[in-house]
């Protein structure tokens, strides 16, 4: 990846929030590397380097800045939306892919040989796979040793290190102090909520229209999985290694995220997989800019700054939603994915009860006064349910049944690393999936920022408040202006109809 340096040092000197995530800053005077908009003195020009991502600045022996602390900013809305192999790599190891399964199991994911795939990442990142993986375990690190109360040796494996020894080295060399110091500095105080629960910020590049987010996902919370609350969104998950619940608050200047995880490995996935469904890497001052240049959407991007897209947890279930919507409203989707969820009981995440005044784990499948929201159905779970659950005509019973077996087979890949062009050629090879339904798959699942859905009725019903043509080719045509942030004229659209 190119850093023009002086486009770069011009971001640094005005202390820019808006470059955070988009490179960082290496001051070799110090050791240090930094946020470009760290409020530390602006650093001698002979002093800079420049680095496209936290990895290699730590892999040319820098260690993160105390003050600005660049480990912890929103990732770069480069990768979050680019769909060639090295976005697609940054994103499963964002998800914790290295950890479980290693580079092999990355690069095989891919379709790459290891060796390529390393290439291809020093080209453009400065690091190998190994060397971004590590960088994300040590930031878990951190938010682990600084708002739980878990002993250092629980939290190395929580990170996903493989020893003790190795993520003392590795803290240290990343953050300049020794482990148990990062606590003392934070006070040596863990967040009130009890053993598996965790409670951090996840930052996000500003504005962000948090009504907006919280009412889409509102429409379309199911019962049991998800709710809409107090201003607070919940819903379980089920990740690599057990269950969870999360509630997600929407604030000035983060999300406060409060997870309770079954196992503490989790918590990367979980953290990934929040961001994902609330787009919280998306840069919306370049997209509001590029949809307020047509007059006709100049009006509702004043009006609504930093619209999102509302990505999801799980792309299967994604997928699931979208088929089960076709040509009906949303209200009758939630009463058809509500029936399959209740034929198709799934593991309760875990839950906490008072121990001699403090909180302990326990077991899923004990008694507990709250129930917990669960996690969505799996696509091997829906391919083996009968007929009776489904509530729907038997050709999209049987499209459903079709997608969950591709999905459980692996010849379709909704995960965050899915290629976008093979992911759309295979789902409209499945009959009773057509351009709609792929490219709403593509926009949720795969997080796709340039779909457009000039078929949508409620498209089409947005474009004809605002002005626009409702005709589908003529529309079509007109959003040729929008690119490559189709998908959030969609959200828009949607909003004005």
């Amino acid at each position: 990846m190119e850093l023009d340096f002086e486009r770069c040092y011009r971001a640094v000197d005005s202390r820019d929030q808006r470059f955070d995530g988009w490179f960082y800053t290496g001051v070799t005077s110090t050791g240090i590397y930094c946020r470009p908009s760290c409020p530390a003195m602006t650093p001698k020009r002979q002093n800079v380097r420049f680095f496209p991502s936290a990895a290699a600045a730590q892999g040319a022996g820098l260690r993160a800045c105390r003050r600005c602390r660049p480990d912890a900013a929103p990732g770069s809305p480069q990768w979050d939306v680019r769909a060639d192999v090295v976005g697609r790599a940054v994103r499963l190891i964002a998800d914790g892919v290295v950890d479980r399964d290693g580079v092999p199991g990355l690069a095989t994911r891919l379709g790459y040989t290891e060796r390529h795939l390393h290439r291809m990442l020093r080209a453009e990142l400065g690091a190998g796979p190994l060397a971004l993986a590590r960088a994300q375990r040590a930031q878990t690190a951190r938010t682990l040793i600084e708002t739980t109360g878990l002993g250092m040796a629980e939290i190395a494996f929580a990170a996903g290190f493989g020893s003790v020894r190795q993520f003392n080295d590795t803290v240290r060399e990343v953050f300049g102090t020794a482990p148990s110091e990062l606590r003392v500095a934070r006070g040596g105080r863990p967040v009130a909520g009890g053993a598996g629960t965790i409670t951090l910020r996840l930052a996000y590049r500003p504005p962000l229209h948090a009504a907006a987010l919280l009412d889409f996902l509102a429409l379309r919370a199911l019962p049991g999985v998800e709710e809409v609350r107090d201003g607070t969104y919940r819903r379980g998950l089920r990740l690599p290694h057990g269950a969870a619940e999360v509630a997600l608050t929407p604030a000035a200047g983060h999300v406060s995220a409060t997870l309770r995880l079954a196992d503490m490995r989790d918590l990367a996935p979980a953290v990934a997989r929040c961001r994902r469904l609330l787009d919280l890497d998306a840069d919306p001052q370049a997209i509001d800019e590029t949809l307020a240049a047509d007059p006709a959407l100049a009006a509702v991007v004043a009006a609504e700054p930093g619209i999102r897209l509302p990505r999801a947890v799980d792309g299967f279930e994604a997928a699931l939603r979208a088929v089960v919507g076709q040509q009906v409203s949303v209200r009758s989707a939630r009463t058809t994915l509500t029936r399959l969820l209740t034929a198709a009981p799934v593991p309760q995440p875990p839950v906490d009860h008072e121990v001699d005044g403090g909180m302990e784990l326990q077991d899923p499948g004990q008694a507990h006064d709250r129930p917990g929201l669960r996690g969505f159905l799996r696509a091997e779970e829906v391919a083996g349910l009968p007929d009776s659950a489904f509530g729907m005509p038997a050709g999209r019973r049987e499209t459903v049944r079709a997608l969950a077996a591709a999905v459980a087979s692996g010849e379709i890949d909704l995960d965050p690393g899915g290629d976008r062009e093979e992911v759309v050629r295979r789902l409209t090879a499945v009959p009773g999936i057509g351009p709609w339904t792929a490219g709403y798959v593509a926009m949720r699942a795969l997080g796709d920022p340039d779909v457009l859905l000039p078929t949508d009725l409620a498209v089409r019903r947005g474009a004809a408040a605002l002005g626009l043509p409702t005709d589908p080719k003529t529309l079509d045509t007109h959003a040729e202006r929008w690119r490559p942030w189709r998908s959030y004229a969609v959200i828009r659209l949607w909003r004005a109809a």
